[in-house]
């Protein structure tokens, strides 16, 4: 795999903390950036501009109700594989496999990916993320990572949010390349067990929600409440048709 040198020590960034904390001590080089202020409108867009050429890229922290930041976040790079390595389709139905017998009462066998939706939003991906980024900007700080693409942002800092569910977050990396190139998400913002991303095309169909409502469940159980009757039927309609961001939480 071809990277750029890490550019985040060359940088002339705002007042911040470059983050190589983690669960193993400290890293070789930073994992990140991250503001001491919070975010303003525009921060992602300008961060984006900066950062893209040097290989990086932005993303919002959440921290949370206790304003933790990521050298509070037990990040893992050492145990972080390649997002290219693993196989999106070979990831959630590994998953389904495992957890849907026992919380979905509709379960049936691993129905395959999500048809690629026929419309896309007005905005570029890129822009629409952007929008997102500024409506929850003063609940988050910017920070910029070093990665090629969006998808692969949680496995660039080696996040340890899906660790209850998913010990590599490179695998979900794998499949939030997949969605990334079959919904234009973008990951906007991590918290320390959260995550939201927006859809530059999301589904506009019940059917399409439907078959994307499997994915969702084998990426984050968590997320979908399972309760009868028809627990993704109705996430699908509620958090999926048309929804331009989707939000992620695992316990």
């Amino acid at each position: 795999m071809a990277t750029l040198p890490n550019q985040l020590p060359r940088l002339d960034l705002p007042a911040g903390t470059l983050v190589d904390t983690t669960v193993d001590g400290p890293w070789h080089e930073p994992l990140l950036w991250y503001a001491d202020a919070p975010a303003q409108p525009g921060d992602w867009s300008r961060l984006r501009a900066t950062g893209r050429p040097l290989g990086l890229l932005p993303v919002l922290i959440d921290g949370g109700r206790r304003d933790e930041g990521p050298r509070d976040w037990q990040l893992r790079p050492g145990d972080t594989t390649y997002p290219g390595d693993h196989d999106a389709e070979d990831v959630l139905s590994e998953n389904w496999e495992a957890y849907a017998d026992d919380e979905i009462e509709e379960a049936a066998p691993w129905p395959g990916l999500a048809p690629v939706p026929a419309a896309s939003t007005p905005e570029t991906p890129d822009e629409l993320a952007a929008g997102i980024a500024d409506m929850i900007a003063d609940t988050a700080r910017p920070a910029l990572v070093p990665a090629r693409r969006s998808a692969d942002i949680p496995a660039a800092i080696g996040w340890s949010g899906p660790l209850n569910h998913e010990n590599d977050v490179a695998r979900l990396c794998a499949v939030l390349r997949s969605w990334e190139d079959r919904f234009d998400i973008r990951v906007v913002a991590l918290g320390f067990d959260t995550m939201k991303v927006s859809v530059g095309r999301p589904p506009t169909t019940e059917a399409e929600a439907y078959a994307l409502a499997a994915e969702h469940f084998a990426f984050c159980p968590d997320t979908i409440d399972s309760g009868p009757p028809d627990g993704l039927r109705e996430y699908a309609d509620k958090h999926l048709l048309g929804q331009e961001a989707w939000v992620f939480w695992w316990d």
